[in-house]
């Protein structure tokens, strides 16, 4: 694949959050588009890598899906693998990807007025994307997470599947 240009990638980045400032009344709504912007990204990176990669084949199998976005998709989108892919521990069908500094949250200097912005909801569309299309329904969110002794939090994309993936995987009795 061909590589982009960490500072022209910044720059187009922040003209799409400024633009989809200038059009909306509130954060939620302002993440909100930042993530229809990230899912059509993942939809079409997943059309690609199975076209290009695995002779359009796609992954079946909840946990071949996870560590496809962990570590393939995430590489070729950020340059590395993600620091680190968990299940949760409070509910089944949640897992969450965890990045130390994520690319998109880098670059951008947040306005004391708008503190609980986090622009990983793009990264949150791309991670559902590319699952909604290989048939794996879900809801994908961005949070901060702050980490003792550093100045910013950690970003997690927590991802909760929807009932039918739960069902499917129990009744193939594949994960």
């Amino acid at each position: 694949m061909v590589e982009v240009s960490l500072s022209a990638f910044a720059f187009l980045f922040s003209e799409l959050v400024q633009y989809n400032q200038t059009q909306v009344d509130n954060i939620a709504e302002l993440e909100r588009r930042l993530e229809d912007a990230g899912y059509a990204v993942g939809a079409r990176v997943l059309e690609l890598f199975c076209h290009r990669e695995k002779g359009n084949r796609r992954e079946t199998r909840l946990l071949g899906i996870l560590s496809f976005v962990h570590t393939t998709v995430w590489k070729v989108l950020f340059g590395k693998v993600a620091d680190s892919l968990e299940k949760g521990t409070e509910h089944e069908d949640e897992y969450m990807i965890s990045e130390k500094e994520l690319l998109v949250n880098r670059f951008i200097s947040i306005p004391k007025d708008m503190g609980t912005f986090n622009c990983g909801a793009f990264v949150a569309g791309i991670v559902r994307g590319v699952l909604d299309n290989a048939g794996f329904p879900s809801v994908v969110t961005a949070h901060f997470v702050p980490m003792e002794g550093q100045q910013r939090p950690r970003t997690t994309i927590l991802i909760k599947f929807a009932d039918e993936v739960s069902h499917m995987m129990a009744l193939l009795n594949i994960y």
